[in-house]
């Protein structure tokens, strides 16, 4: 029987290594990986926990045994309070329904007739912007894809309903991660009884988003024609119109679950990969001129399209890069074993927490070397075959990488061609940009940075919003 368990710190006798965790989640957990290699123990408080930082011990979790884990309990209590039993949440047999139900809303034929939407809502943006102008582009980067996903998911057209819906929806997202984010610094949930300020603020901003998206529910379902779901183009429609093999559809508090999540999850990771992009190019010259070299030479001052995106490598690799160093979702839900394991020659106990971040994956020199440059030309087709899988996971991995990873990259790479094409973005003098990993990882304080406007003001102009295509 195994029982060697992995090198790790000691810690302190009563609460482990939960004050250096708490300093600084993301760089406590690079450093354990640093010093005791790809599997690591320590403890948090009662929770014996194992980081993995080996490509093949993450495989075992996530696709070998996979059956062995499920969703660490702390995880579920807290995210299943917002996203209800959303795909983020749910376990089992229920989990691998919903996927199927909701993989068809993802398929690269519906999510093409997205392009147009997301390069229209990124000149809409511009179309506010001065050369000189102090923006603060993380909030600004957030709005924009609130409004994209409130188009792409509800079919809320810009600029009052896509407003009304995102700010709605986006703002109690946003209290719901909060207060979420404070229950993991504590490393429990209170009971909803209790009248805590967080538990009237999680109450509040459940009731507002439930509203509006059963609202927008209701809606659909009103104007069903002989029970019939018209198909509106947006990724609601075919959630509402996916059926089963045994014939059923999504209940609407599944609906509500489904929509939620991807809401939360459509915005608020893109929006984050952008941000750390704009920063990481105002600090990197070199990368950001060959950049516009890229752009400059295949667009020639027009708008992209989604042909245009084989033609633009550079700008995908850029965004690539971006998201090794500064992974938006920095550290996967944790994961539990429901039996004793073993994995790479040591016992991991049943109930033990299981972490796997790729904020650590990203940043071992054995699959990165140099890992704190930022080099776009790192990623060549023959360096992504070398890599082994699961060294680079920004979208997590196994069956349950994220569903919307094609949405979410092809978002970036437009809005990104869009925008640098146009404008150079500079860090305000002074500023110190450092990361706040919660759920997810965003720069601190925001972004505050200087608009350079690269065409004349004239070709900086508001376009007509699309309608969503139907296919």
């Amino acid at each position: 029987m195994i029982t060697r368990r992995p090198p790790g710190p000691k810690g302190n006798l009563l609460v482990g290594s939960l004050r250096d965790f708490g300093a600084n989640p993301p760089e406590f957990l690079r450093q354990l990986a640093q010093m005791y290699g790809g599997m690591v123990h320590f403890r948090l408080a009662q929770y014996h926990t194992y980081l993995l930082a080996d490509s093949d011990y993450v495989r075992e979790v996530l696709v070998t045994q996979s059956d062995k884990f499920e969703k660490a309990p702390l995880d579920r209590q807290i995210l299943g309070k917002f996203l209800g039993n959303g795909l983020l949440t749910s376990e089992g047999a229920f989990h691998a329904r919903q996927r199927r139900l909701a993989q068809p809303a993802f398929h690269m034929k519906r999510i093409r007739t997205y392009a147009e939407v997301m390069v229209a809502y990124t000149d809409h943006l511009l179309a506010d912007w001065q050369d000189g102008q102090k923006r603060d582009v993380a909030e600004d980067m957030m709005r924009l894809t609130m409004h994209i996903v409130s188009k792409t998911l509800f079919d809320a057209d810009a600029v009052t309903e896509a407003e009304d819906t995102a700010v709605s929806v986006g703002r109690a997202i946003h209290d719901l991660q909060a207060v979420s984010n404070g229950d993991y610094r504590r490393g429990f949930v209170l009971p909803d009884w209790l009248p805590t300020a967080g538990n009237r603020q999680r109450k509040r901003a459940i009731a507002d988003y439930s509203q509006t998206i059963e609202r927008i529910i209701g809606e659909r379902r009103a104007t069903a024609v002989n029970g019939q779901i018209a198909d509106n183009g947006d990724l609601l429609s075919m959630l509402m119109l996916s059926q089963d093999e045994d014939g059923g559809y999504m209940d609407d508090r599944q609906l509500r679950d489904e929509v939620a999540t991807l809401f939360a999850a459509g915005h608020e990771t893109t929006s984050n990969a952008l941000s750390w992009t704009w920063y990481l190019l105002s600090q990197n010259p070199a990368a950001e001129a060959k950049l516009h070299a890229e752009l400059d030479a295949v667009l020639e001052g027009r708008s992209p399209t989604l042909d245009d995106l084989p033609h633009l490598p550079y700008t995908l690799q850029v965004i690539k890069e971006a998201m090794r160093l500064y992974p938006p979702a920095w550290i996967l839900n944790g994961r539990t074993p429901l039996t004793n394991v073993e994995i790479g020659g040591y016992a991991i106990p049943q109930g033990s927490m299981i972490f796997i971040a790729p904020y650590v994956m990203h940043r071992q020199p054995y699959y990165f070397p140099n890992p704190e440059q930022f080099l776009p030309e790192r990623w060549t087709p023959e360096m992504e075959k070398s890599l082994p899988k699961y060294a680079y996971m920004p979208f997590g991995g196994g069956p349950r990488v994220c569903i919307g990873n094609s949405f979410a990259m092809m978002e970036a790479q437009l809005i990104l061609a869009t925008m640098a094409q146009r404008v150079r973005l500079r860090l305000v003098a002074g500023t110190a940009v450092q990361p706040e990993a919660l759920i997810t990882m965003s720069p601190a304080g925001g972004l505050p940075m200087i608009v350079a406007a690269r065409e004349p003001r004239q070709e900086w102009k508001d376009t007509e919003l699309p309608e969503l295509v139907v296919v």
